[in-house]
């Protein structure tokens, strides 16, 4: 009895051992899994969205668009709203913000380590980067201006600036709430 007990406590370390390893070096596998999931049900939401999305009136967790950001090799579908459960799903657009292609600030947040990692690699970003979003009613297209960071609790950065803009945010640094790391875009025309 003794021998099974220490070779389930072996095993269970190694498999400790093991997600911690590839959380640091990816991502969190189990929620990289419900993610990848979530990312394909959304796919088909934004291929057949409901008349709310297309009137620009979606429901928290509703498919809104398909970010790209070539430079890091992001390829996601976002939902509407931060909560928890809606960034679960993917990349999250903050409803007090306009929706992407409406007049102003539009902003999304998502996670760099877990669920996908969709902004793990947000830092790695230049000026001059595309970003584009595929929206129901057509595609927007994004130039990078800058890449910040910003306390936890700065709000400012989605205030509606002189032009039409886009801004990215997530928890930086890696691992930890304690900052934002903030991506302003500005929309070409």
């Amino acid at each position: 009895m003794l021998r099974f007990a220490a070779s389930v406590m072996m095993v269970s370390g190694a498999l400790l051992v093991a997600d911690a390893v590839l959380t640091l070096t990816w991502q969190e596998p189990i929620s990289a899994i419900v993610a990848e999931r979530n990312q394909a049900e959304l796919e088909d939401a934004l291929a057949d969205p409901p008349r709310r999305v297309i009137e620009q009136r979606p429901l928290p967790g509703d498919a809104v668009a398909k970010l790209e950001i070539p430079a890091i090799d992001v390829s996601e579908y976002v939902v509407e709203g931060t909560d928890t459960g809606d960034l679960r799903k993917g990349p999250g657009h903050y409803p007090e913000t306009p929706l992407p292609g409406e007049r102003g600030t539009s902003a999304i947040a998502g996670h760099r380590t877990t669920y996908g990692a969709p902004f793990r690699r947000l830092d790695d970003l230049d000026p001059g980067d595309r970003i584009v979003l595929e929206l129901p009613g057509g595609q927007i297209s994004y130039r990078i201006e800058r890449v910040t960071i910003v306390d936890d609790s700065d709000r400012s950065v989605l205030r509606t600036v002189g032009h039409d803009r886009l801004v990215l945010t997530a928890c930086h640094p890696l691992y930890s709430a304690e900052q934002r790391i903030v991506v302003f875009a500005r929309e070409l025309s």
